[in-house]
């Protein structure tokens, strides 16, 4: 069994995935962190592996970029490989003077300003919202191991270079923590499926401020997020 997008056969993905938007931070989480990791999927070269933490299976797998990526591969990974839990670790921009560049975010929820949620055909707006139970337990994780995270409400945004230049000052006032580009897909997708998603990123960027990171650290130095997602 397969898929367009995905190679696996039904088995070879564990129960828990944690999913970057990077196929290369996958490959380092998996080289990194997993014993005996083993590949089971290049299509697209979104690259996923299978291997153990701790004596317990667990799964990473690239989601690319956008809603709409990580929309098709976590609905692929619920409905077709019997994934139970995705956890996004990825980076994001801040939107708050006190969170800072490689910060740890842990969304609770997540607005957005795509379409991502009309095809449920609601009657209202849906709100997207993270497993208590894994924030919980992220939380837990992040206290044994030391590292400080802010917990709040993030922005899954449609763009990356926004033409409306007052949005990051409008998102701000709510008190978004941060802006993103996948979680409210993912949370959607858990929801609709009756599983569970949970998102983790660090701070790359500071959008009020400046400053940021290289792409060759966002690649390897996010240790902290990935081990506390490790953890749940």
């Amino acid at each position: 069994m397969g898929t367009p997008h995905n190679s696996a056969k039904k088995g070879d993905i564990a129960k828990k995935v944690l999913m970057p938007g990077d196929p290369l931070r996958a490959k380092f989480i998996a080289e990194t962190y997993l014993e005996n990791p083993v590949c089971f999927n290049t299509v697209r070269n979104v690259l996923g592996y299978t291997g153990t933490y701790k004596g317990k299976e667990v799964s990473v797998m690239a989601s690319g970029m956008g809603c709409s990526s990580i929309g098709i591969y976590s609905y692929e990974l619920y409905h077709f490989y019997d994934v139970d839990q995705i956890i996004r670790v990825g980076s994001a921009g801040s939107l708050q003077d006190d969170v800072n560049i490689m910060d740890v975010v842990i969304a609770m929820g997540a607005c957005t300003d795509t379409s991502y949620a009309n095809q449920y055909c609601l009657p209202g707006t849906f709100a997207p919202i993270a497993s208590y139970d894994m924030v919980a337990k992220a939380v837990e994780a992040a206290n044994k191991l030391n590292v400080p995270v802010k917990v709040g409400n993030v922005l899954s945004s449609e763009v990356f270079y926004n033409e409306n230049t007052s949005a990051t000052q409008a998102w701000r006032k709510m008190g978004v923590l941060c802006t993103e580009m996948e979680c409210a897909a993912l949370f959607m997708n858990a929801a609709r499926a009756g599983k569970e998603a949970l998102g983790i990123m660090t701070i790359s960027d500071h959008i009020i401020k400046g400053g940021e990171i290289s792409a060759e650290e966002r690649q390897t130095s996010f240790r902290q997020m990935m081990e506390i997602a490790l953890e749940v």
